[in-house]
């Protein structure tokens, strides 16, 4: 499975093959026709209480990939819809943070590209 990443407020293309939001809020701004999104999982994202205690801090990075990934663990069945959902086409998973390197969205990709 090959898994693209883009932010939402980045143009699509017909490259993005399917485009699926990642993010349990929807990205400020952002029209849903600007987004030409195929899916929207919601309950795929980090909990609530693990995104406000995350704040994009970078000193909490390690952390939040330890935590998220039990979080993704705990969470079986929307994880295997997602895998499902992706198909074998081309996929690009959309998400809203401003810092590309350390997002929800990349530890997702990886966890389900099956990387440490």
């Amino acid at each position: 499975m090959k898994i693209k990443l883009k932010r939402a407020y980045e143009k699509p293309s017909k490259a993005d093959g399917k485009r699926i939001l990642v993010e349990r809020l929807w990205p400020r701004g952002v029209s849903k026709g600007t987004a030409a999104l195929d899916e929207w999982f919601k309950e795929i994202a980090p909990s609530p209480g693990l995104r406000k205690w995350y704040g994009h801090d970078p000193e909490k990075w390690p952390e939040f990939q330890k935590r998220y990934r039990a979080e993704l663990k705990a969470n079986g069945d929307e994880v295997e819809r997602l895998r499902a959902c992706c198909g074998s086409g081309p996929v690009t998973f959309v998400y809203a943070a401003k810092d590309e390197r350390r997002n929800s969205a990349l530890v997702l990709k990886a966890w389900l590209e099956g990387l440490p």
